[in-house]
C-alpha cells in the first residue's frame, strides 16, 4: 500500500467476522466469516448470497447485528489485488455526495470480465507474413481487422466480430501464414512510457508547465485550471506534468470526453513517449478491459487515457489526473449513477493526494468560480502555439439573407466556401443537430409523427431511410402515409439535420468531396476515429458535422468554420443555455486556422446577431461573459451560486408517478428546515421514455446547506411503490 495514503489494513483470521459489500442492489454490507487461510480488508471474494455466488469486496470488520448461526462462510478469495483504501474512500465519499447507493459504486469499480479468475493463457492471431495480392473479401476483412487493432493479438472471437466472417476465414490465413496463431498470457504490461522531452514550449507555456511539474514533484492535491485558446498548446503543457509523473514512477489518468478524440491524443503520446497508453472506454475489447484492469491495479500500465468510467479503476499509485475539455457536458453522467467526472476527478485527486488539471478553452462556470474563490488555481495561455492566429469571427445576419425555404447556407456563407474550397483548402459547416430533418409531419392535418415509447419526436435520418427516436433508440420506417389520419403523399420533414445539410452541399458544390460527422454514422468508434483521420489527412474539401466535430480535433487543412443555425443553444429555459451556447461557438470557431500558413475565419449565421451571447462570442471578452453570467446566476441563487438537485420519478402508471409525487411534494419538513425549496412535481419536458412516464421535482438551496443529508432525510419517509424509481440527481446538468 502507498505510504501517501496512510490506513491501517486489518487482516482477519478463519472464522473472524467481516462486513462483505456486494455489487448487488441492497443497500447494505452484509456479515461473512473469513475463510480458510483469512482474508484482510480490500480484499475482492466470492460470498454465498441466497442459491447464487456473488462478488464483493471485504469493506471491514462484520457488525455482529445478525444471528450469528446464520452467517455463512466466505467461498473464497479472488486472484486479484485487494482493493485500496483510497479506492473504497473515494467510493463511500462519492456515494455520499451523489446520494447513490454504495453497490451501485462498487459496480463501476468492478466492470471488468473474469476479475476473479487465476492468471491463464489465451490463444491469439496477429499479422505474421507477407499479404497476398490477391484475397476473397472475408479474407480481406480479416486483414484490415488486424491492423486496426494496431498490431495488438486479438482472441478469435474478437476478431470474427470485428471482420464480420466465420472462424473458418481466419483459420484458412493462418493456413496461409499470414496469420499467427499463438498462445499468450491473458494479462501482461503494458509497454514502458519513456518520460521524454517533448516540443519546446514558448512564453505562457513555460511558466504553466514548470507550476505543473512542480505539483507533480510535490506530491499533493493541488487543483488547477489550465485555461488556453484553442491551439494554445495546453496539451504539450500538461503532458509535462505527465512525464514529470512518470519520472516518479506513478501512475497518470488522462480524461477526454468523447472516444474519437483518442486516436490523435495516442499519437501524441506515442511520439512524445515512445509507446502508446492504456485505453479504457466503450470501444475497448472484453479482453483488453480485463488486461488493463488488473495492469492498473499492479502497476503494469503507467499511463490511462481514458472515458469518465476511467475514474473507478483500481490504481495502484495515482499521482495525477487530467480532465481535458473539462466543461464538456459529457462528463455528466445521466443514467445509472448520476455523477459528473469532473467533480469526482477533484475528489479522487484529493483523496490521493495528487495534482487535478481541468483543461479547457472555454471553462465551465463551476470551474471559473472555484478560481475566482480560491479553490482552484488559473494558468493561462494567451495566444496559439508557434506563430498561429486565432480565427476572425464575424455574424451572418439572416434577416437580410433572403433564403428560400429549402436551404439553408446562406450565399455570403456559400462564397466564402468556394473560395476556400478553390484554394484548396477546408471548410466546415456545422450544424448542431444529426439525421435528417428533426420533425416529420402531415401537411394534411399537422401530426407530428412521435416514438411510441417516448414523448419525443422521431428525427428523420435518410442515409438508413428510417425514423429514429433520440430519447430510447426505437426506429421505424419513414411512413407513407399519416398514421393520424391516413392521407398518402403528405408527408414532409421540416427543418434541418447534418444529412439534409449534406444534401444541399452536394447540389450547391457538386465538385466538392464531403464527409460528414455524426456520431451515428459510423458503427463503431474505430470506424469514427479511421474517418477523422482521413480528413486530418485531406481526404475532404467541405467538412459537415455536429458538435463532435468541435472537440480538440486538429485538421490542418481547415481555415473556415460556418456556423449554419448559431442561435440553436439559446432557445428554451435552460440555465445554462448562455453559458453551452458560448462555450460550443467559441470551441467550433477554434477548428480554423491551427497552422501558421493558414490563417482561419468563422462566420456565424444567426437572427438574432444583437443578443448579448452572440455579440460576446463575437468580440471575444471572455472574462467580461463569465462576468456578467455569474452575476446573473448569483442573484438568482442558482449553481454555482446555490445548490439544486432533481428528483425523477418514473412508472409505466401515469397516475401512480403523480400521486406519488405529489406526496413527496407535501411532506418536505427535512427540506424546509435547511431553508430549501421545492419546485414540482411537473411532467419532464420529455415526459415519457421507454414506455416510463416521467415526473421531475427540482430541490433548490443556498451554497452551503447541508442538501444530501436533507433528501436523505426527506426521501426516508416513503417506501417506494413496485412499479415506481426514484433517481436523485444532484447538481443537475440536464432538465429533460
Amino acid at each position: 500500500m502507498s505510504e501517501r495514503f496512510q490506513v491501517v489494513e486489518r487482516v482477519y483470521r478463519a472464522g473472524d467476522l467481516v462486513g462483505v459489500l456486494t455489487t448487488e442492489p441492497l443497500g447494505r454490507v452484509l456479515d461473512y466469516r473469513a475463510p480458510e487461510g483469512g482474508c484482510g480488508d480490500g480484499d475482492f471474494v466470492e460470498v454465498p448470497l441466497g442459491p447464487r455466488r456473488v462478488l464483493g469486496v471485504v469493506w471491514g470488520p462484520g457488525r455482529g447485528d445478525f444471528d450469528p448461526a446464520r452467517i455463512r462462510p466466505v467461498n473464497r478469495v479472488l486472484d486479484a489485488r485487494p482493493m485500496r483504501a483510497e479506492l473504497r474512500s473515494f467510493l463511500t465519499r462519492a456515494a455520499e455526495y451523489t446520494l447513490t447507493p454504495l453497490p451501485a459504486m462498487l459496480r463501476l469499480a468492478t466492470r471488468t470480465p473474469g476479475l476473479g479468475e487465476p492468471a491463464s493463457m489465451r490463444r491469439v492471431y496477429r499479422l505474421a507474413g507477407p499479404v497476398p495480392n490477391q484475397l476473397t473479401e472475408a479474407r480481406h476483412r480479416v486483414v484490415e481487422a488486424l491492423r486496426a487493432f494496431g498490431g495488438l493479438p486479438v482472441t478469435l472471437g474478437e476478431l470474427v466480430e470485428a471482420a464480420a466472417c466465420g472462424a473458418s476465414v481466419v483459420k484458412g490465413l493462418v493456413k496461409l501464414g499470414v496469420v499467427a496463431e499463438e498462445d499468450a498470457p491473458r494479462d501482461t504490461p503494458y509497454p514502458r512510457l519513456q518520460a521524454a522531452k517533448g516540443m519546446r514550449l514558448e512564453g505562457d507555456q513555460v511558466a504553466a508547465g514548470d507550476a505543473l511539474v512542480a505539483d507533480v514533484a510535490r506530491g499533493a492535491y493541488a487543483a488547477t485550471l489550465l485555461k488556453g485558446v484553442t491551439g494554445s498548446g495546453k496539451t504539450e503543457v500538461y503532458l509535462e506534468a505527465v512525464a514529470e509523473c512518470l519520472r516518479q514512477g506513478r501512475q497518470a489518468l488522462v480524461l477526454l470526453p468523447e472516444i474519437a478524440l483518442t486516436a490523435e491524443f495516442l499519437t501524441r503520446v506515442e511520439a512524445r513517449f515512445g509507446a502508446k497508453p492504456a485505453e479504457w472506454h466503450s470501444g475497448v475489447t472484453m479482453t483488453e478491459r480485463r488486461r488493463l484492469w488488473r495492469m492498473v491495479s499492479e502497476g503494469g500500465a503507467e499511463l490511462v487515457v481514458g472515458a469518465r468510467s476511467a475514474l473507478f479503476l483500481p490504481f495502484r499509485d495515482l499521482g495525477l489526473i487530467v480532465v481535458d475539455e473539462e466543461h464538456d457536458t459529457s462528463y455528466k453522467q445521466e443514467e445509472g449513477v448520476l455523477y459528473n467526472a469532473r467533480d469526482m476527478a477533484v475528489l479522487r485527486a484529493a483523496i490521493c493526494g495528487c495534482p487535478v488539471v481541468l483543461a479547457s478553452a472555454t471553462p465551465s462556470l463551476e470551474t471559473w468560480a472555484n478560481v475566482e474563490a480560491g479553490k482552484y488555481r488559473r494558468l493561462d495561455l494567451g495566444s496559439r502555439y508557434g506563430a498561429a492566429e486565432m480565427p476572425e469571427m464575424r455574424a451572418i445576419d439572416m434577416r437580410a439573407e433572403k433564403l428560400p425555404g429549402d436551404r439553408w447556407i446562406s450565399e455570403t456563407l456559400a462564397g466564402k466556401v468556394r473560395d476556400v474550397v478553390a484554394r484548396g483548402e477546408q471548410a466546415l459547416l456545422f450544424l448542431n443537430r444529426r439525421g435528417f430533418a428533426p420533425v416529420t409531419l402531415c401537411r394534411a392535418c399537422g401530426h407530428q409523427v412521435g416514438c411510441d415509447h417516448c414523448d419525443a419526436r422521431m428525427v428523420e435520418h435518410r442515409f438508413q431511410k428510417r425514423l429514429v427516436c433520440h430519447q430510447c433508440g426505437a426506429t421505424k420506417p419513414v411512413p407513407v402515409a399519416c398514421p393520424s389520419c391516413g392521407v398518402e403523399g403528405r408527408m414532409a420533414a421540416v427543418g434541418p439535420g447534418v444529412e439534409r445539410l449534406a444534401e444541399e452541399v452536394a447540389v450547391r458544390f457538386p465538385d466538392a468531396r464531403v464527409a460528414v460527422l455524426s456520431s451515428d454514422l459510423f458503427g463503431s468508434a474505430r470506424a469514427l476515429k479511421e474517418k477523422i483521420a482521413e480528413i486530418s489527412a485531406g481526404g475532404a474539401d467541405i467538412i459537415i458535422g455536429t458538435q463532435i466535430v468541435a472537440k480538440g480535433h486538429n485538421f490542418p487543412l481547415l481555415t473556415l468554420v460556418g456556423v449554419i443555425d448559431a442561435d440553436l443553444g439559446l432557445q428554451g429555459s435552460d440555465l445554462r443555455a448562455a453559458e453551452r451556447t458560448f462555450q460550443l461557438m467559441r470551441q467550433v470557431a477554434g477548428r480554423a486556422g491551427r497552422t501558421a500558413e493558414r490563417k482561419g475565419e468563422a462566420w456565424l449565421q444567426t437572427h438574432q446577431p444583437e443578443h448579448p451571447v452572440i455579440r460576446a462570442i463575437l468580440g471575444g471578452d471572455e472574462e467580461a461573459f463569465w462576468r456578467a453570467e455569474a452575476a446573473e446566476r448569483r442573484a438568482s441563487g442558482v449553481p454555482p451560486y446555490g445548490r439544486m438537485a432533481g428528483i425523477i420519478l418514473s412508472s409505466t402508471d401515469v397516475a401512480q408517478v403523480f400521486d406519488f409525487g405529489g406526496e413527496l411534494a407535501r411532506r418536505i419538513e427535512p427540506l424546509r428546515r435547511i431553508g430549501a425549496e421545492v419546485w414540482g412535481p411537473a411532467p419532464a419536458p420529455i415526459a415519457r421514455v421507454r414506455g416510463r412516464h416521467r415526473v421531475r421535482l427540482l430541490v433548490k438551496a443556498e451554497k452551503g446547506a447541508p442538501l444530501q443529508a436533507a433528501i436523505a432525510e426527506w426521501l426516508a419517509q416513503f417506501k417506494l411503490p413496485r412499479d415506481l424509481r426514484l433517481a436523485v440527481d444532484i447538481d443537475p446538468q440536464s432538465f429533460l
